[in-house]
This record gives C-alpha cells, structure tokens and sequence, in this order.
C-alpha cells in the first residue's frame, strides 16, 4: 500500500469540491433558465429535456442511464482516477437536478435571456468540473476525450456533439426559434468552458523579426515595462541568421507595441496572438 500523502488527499478533497459546485451551477442552468423554456442546449441535457417533453421521464433519471456508456468510455481512456470523479459528478448532476427542480423555480420565461443566462451559468459549472480534472458527465466525457485526440478545446468538441442533439430537438419541437435559442446557450456555454479553463484574462505574446532588434527590444523595455527575450532565428531561405524577439504583453498595450516596432523598422515581421494563463512576473502569479 501507498503511504497516506496529505497532501495528496487535500488536492483529491479540493478536485470533488469543486466538481460538486460545478454540478450544482450547472444544474441551476438547467433548472433556472433551459429546461423551463425547452432549450434542449445539446448533450446528454437536451436529450433528456427533449424526452421529458414527449413523454414526461424525469430529466435527472434520463441523464443518469444515458451517462452510463459514457462513463465507461472515460473509465477506459482515463483510468479510476477520472472514472470516480466522473461517476461523483454524473450521479450528482442526476440528484442536484431533481433536487432543485423542485425547490427552485424558474428566473425567466424569455427564451433568449434564458438562452444567454443558462449558457453562461451551466458553462461555468462544466469549466470548474473540467478545471478540477473531472466532469457532470454526459457530452463532456466524449468532448474530453475528443479534446486529447485533436486540436479541438473542451469547448469546441462540446460544440460538435451539442449541434446533433439540437437539430433533433428542433425536429421533435417542430420550432426553428428554439433550435437558435439552443444553438445561442451552446455557444455561450462553450465560450464561457473555454474561459474557464483557459483563462478569462489573456494577454497578448509577440513574435518580432527585424534587423534592428536591439533597438526595438531597448524600446519595450523602456517605454512599456515589459521584458524581452531574444531567441536565434535563421532564415531557411536566405540562410540569414536573426534575432527573434518574444515578449509578452497586456490587451491594451498592443496598439503601442505596434507602433512603437513600425517606427523603428516598417519592413518588421511581427506575429501577435493570445496568450491564456501568464504566470510570472508583471501577470498573475
């Protein structure tokens, strides 16, 4: 046997926390705003809402059978440790959706606020499960496993999976309207998983290839704050050889960084793209 880790049993005791409280927003998404209004917002959620319409199941029974299979599949490509995480947040999502659907009430009959709010609310409690290295099961187990394998975020795999149940929700509903609240609440949710995850305060990086570097880098340094990293480049084509300057920098610092390179070489090669999570001096630490 493993010698018992404090610290390991605190990070274990912190990850099924917050699962749990992503559960629970992600069950007053649905509770609160989707459900009331039948936005069926893709995943095994807009499954279980379309079948509660048709012939009355119980929508947190509905998730808990469906999510089986998939709880399996993510037994299997990521081992107990995920497997139990996913089966607490799966079962829990079930339960907290039963509870509250009797305790609260519904916030809003607007389908599009409903639309917006659930979205943003029940987006957030998937990026906190997906952040504490689970899942509220469903869709997010596949749209995990599909992110391992590909390019796709969390966010745009839940995307792929979300716009099938949604064309049938639009079918059996027999409203194009409420196929676009849905598709609006998904792309809300996916944004908002994304940021999660991610990062909501993401700052710009900066590649730099100019013949006057040393200039330009003495410039940000001095007129912005930022430190620079200079990296050897070599050009293959013409076999040059140049300085390739890396530097990091806050939104609204872009403008001035463009400007302050375009004054010291016109000709500069510049690429400028976000920049999730910066930890280090001068960003979050």
């Amino acid at each position: 046997m493993k010698p018992f880790n404090k610290t390991t049993f605190r990070r274990e005791i912190g990850d099924y926390l917050g699962v749990f409280l992503g559960v629970n927003l992600t069950a007053l998404g649905l509770v609160w705003f989707l459900i009331p209004n039948k936005i069926a917002a893709g995943g095994v959620s807009g499954l279980a809402t379309v079948l509660y319409y048709l012939w009355h199941w119980p929508v947190g029974l509905v998730m808990l059978l469906i999510n089986i299979p998939l709880f399996l599949a993510g037994l299997f490509f990521y081992g107990t440790g995920f497997g139990l995480r996913t089966f607490f947040g799966a079962v829990f999502l079930s339960l907290t959706v039963e509870y509250w659907g009797k305790m609260a009430h519904p916030l809003t009959l607007d389908p599009l606020l409903a639309a917006l709010c659930g979205g943003v609310l029940s987006g957030l409690g998937v990026g906190l499960a997906f952040r504490f290295r689970g899942t509220t099961g469903g869709t997010d187990i596949a749209a995990k496993i599909l992110s391992r394998f590909s390019n796709f975020t969390p966010g745009q795999a839940l995307l792929i999976f979300d716009g099938i149940v949604i064309a049938l929700a639009g079918l059996v509903f027999r409203s194009f309207e409420l196929m676009l609240y849905a598709l609006i609440a998904v792309v809300v949710s996916g944004k908002t998983i994304d940021g999660v995850v991610e990062g909501f305060n993401y700052a710009k990086g900066a590649l730099i290839i100019s013949g006057r570097s040393e200039k330009i880098a003495a410039r940000i340094m001095a007129e912005l704050g930022r430190g620079v990293t200079g990296l050897n480049g070599r050009g293959l084509y013409s076999g040059e050889a140049r300085e390739v300057l890396l530097c990091i920098i806050g939104r609204m610092e872009e403008a001035r960084l463009k400007r302050l390179v375009k004054e010291e070489d016109p000709r500069a090669f510049m690429i400028i793209t976000d920049v999730h999570e910066v930890l280090g001096e001068g960003f979050k630490e």
